[in-house]
């Protein structure tokens, strides 16, 4: 008689656990530049805008307040009951010397508008990374605001916070070089958004990932340009979404990434190639409860890692300011 099959239960990692690898760091950083860079050595300021319903947005500001008041930043949430007044909030806040960073919490208008809202945040003060220059500067991985390579480009918050997830599954290759640490890996991702699947798609492509990108009408296939090493990432068209051919690439992929907005969608397990790394970033579960079964880790949720990178890039946002301040003008010297 033989031997049955060993059932393989592979290992949920919460975003709380890989947060408390970077909390101590954004912390003693907070400190640094209360004392050393901010003129008035107030603690960094945050300001979230609330204009919605959305249990997702509500719960994603609960969570900032505590991770800020926890690691030493001062927050404020502003709710905005008619949305139509937010541009002039927004404003108000670019204006106020004593705010560091300014995020808003989306959904507002679910449509275009959207789009506009996000630049209507001062490039100075945009914690989340969503200003036009900073989206262009990621697409084609550029990686400073200045010649002299002293202002760092602001990368978009939870890009990064996905990105830092799968390093610190070290699903990144630490021993090959920067630009080249996820080469041979294949993955999928089941959002397209241009707060999240977009950019997370270019990102990983730009470290040498194969990455399928998957919304409802397409799936298009995201690698690495040929020539030089920080070259600007490709797009192929792969035509329809169907289910056939999105099992197809699942079963081939290394790591899945979901975002799904939606209570009753789940990724079909038997979907997943063996071993698998799954990462869910939609507020909804996204993963079936036996997702285990076939995915050797999966992380359920992203929202505190996110919150992390939020705060790390506000830091970053007052250092490029300093620099900026102190830098001569012209006429100056």
């Amino acid at each position: 008689m033989s031997n049955p099959k060993p059932v393989f239960a592979g290992r949920t990692i919460l975003s709380s656990t890989i947060s408390k690898s970077y909390t101590q760091e954004i912390a003693e950083k907070s400190e640094l530049v209360r004392t050393n860079v901010k003129p008035n050595g107030k603690k960094p300021y945050l300001v979230g805008f609330l204009a919605n319903d959305d249990p997702a947005a509500e719960a994603y500001a609960t969570w900032t307040q505590k991770t800020c008041e926890d690691m030493g930043f001062e927050y404020s949430l502003r709710r905005v009951p008619n949305k139509d007044f937010l541009e002039e909030k927004i404003i108000e806040a670019n204006n106020d010397n004593d705010i560091d960073g300014i995020m808003i919490y989306f959904p507002v208008f679910g449509d275009a508008q959207d789009q506009y809202l996000k630049q209507v945040i001062k490039m100075e003060k945009d914690v989340e990374g969503l200003n036009h220059t900073y989206y262009q500067n990621m697409y084609h991985n550029i990686r400073y605001l200045d010649e002299e390579k002293k202002l760092k480009s602001i990368v978009p918050c939870t890009p990064l916070a996905i990105i830092k997830i799968l390093e610190f599954l070290k699903v990144y290759n630490s021993l090959l070089p920067l630009g080249n640490r996820l080469y041979g890996k294949k993955a999928i991702i089941i959002n397209r958004s241009e707060i999240v699947g977009r950019p997370l798609a270019a990102l990983m492509a730009n470290d040498g990932c194969t990455v399928y990108s998957v919304d409802v009408h397409n799936i298009q296939k995201f690698t690495r340009g040929e020539g030089l090493k920080f070259s600007k990432h490709q797009v192929e068209d792969l035509g329809a979404n169907t289910p056939e051919l999105l099992k197809e690439l699942s079963l081939d992929a290394d790591i899945v990434i979901t975002g799904v907005p939606v209570d009753n969608y789940k990724f079909p397990t038997e979907s997943l190639k063996e071993g698998a790394v799954c990462i869910n970033f939609s507020f909804h579960k996204n993963f079936s409860d036996d997702v285990k079964s076939k995915a050797s880790l999966y992380v359920p949720s992203t929202g505190k890692v996110t919150i992390c990178m939020l705060l790390r890039n506000m830091l970053r946002l007052i250092e490029n300011n300093y620099h900026k301040e102190a830098k001569p003008q012209v006429g100056e010297q």
